[in-house]
């Protein structure tokens, strides 16, 4: 963890997958039921393969598991991970990292808090009926709202929420690349799923760190 940032920043925007929860063993279960739905595809989908992808954009994510093929039946596998996806975590949900309810409810009395990630639409609202936290959060962003990269959806909270000091929290190369192409500081949790090895303002190796950084 860096030196402390606190009174650095107004406002926090938090990736979600590898940065407030994992959902990769669920979303992996759901997703191999969708292909148990097709006779073109005959491979196993596992949890390493998710968290390979986590962060892309969806449809991004499908092009490189499935390159081989036709546009027609990648659309069709994509709309069948995506219906049992929601479906089988509105009922488990993913695992919420340590720490959470009590860190975000210590940020939230100083901070503008927000969630903005590449995930289909309902997705966040999953997130928020399994942990019972929405309440922390001013507003959220994903992919699949307009279908906008990630730094556009960055600069939509700041400029939707008028934010004059915002800081990103996430997990992957990516996150880090949206977050500076938005002009918003980077602070990288490394307990997620990538790995960052410079550029960013801090490194958390837990959740609760982030009570001593801010």
């Amino acid at each position: 963890m860096g030196s402390s940032l606190k009174n650095k920043f107004d406002s926090i925007i938090f990736d979600l997958d590898g940065t407030l929860w994992d959902s990769t063993n669920n979303v992996a279960l759901a997703w191999q039921a969708a292909l148990n739905e097709v006779d073109y595809i005959d491979e196993l989908m596992t949890q390493e393969k998710v968290r390979s992808i986590t962060g892309m954009t969806y449809d991004s994510i499908f092009d490189k598991l499935f390159p081989n093929l036709t546009a027609v039946q990648r659309a069709e596998v994509q709309s069948l991970c995506g219906k049992h996806e929601l479906e089988i975590l509105h009922t488990k949900g993913g695992e919420l990292y340590p720490g959470l309810d009590e860190t975000l409810k210590y940020l939230e009395g100083n901070y503008k808090l927000f969630i903005v990630s590449n995930c289909q639409n309902g997705y966040i609202e999953v997130f928020f009926k399994i942990s019972q936290m929405e309440h922390y959060f001013m507003g959220h962003q994903c992919y699949g709202t307009k279908g906008n990269p990630k730094a556009e959806n960055i600069k939509d909270i700041v400029i939707d929420h008028n934010l004059k000091a915002p800081v990103y929290i996430g997990d992957t190369m990516g996150d880090y690349d949206s977050a500076t192409k938005a002009g918003v500081p980077f602070i990288f949790a490394d307990y997620g799923f990538g790995k960052v090895d410079e550029g960013q303002v801090a490194t958390i190796s837990n959740f609760s760190e982030l009570t001593e950084l801010l």
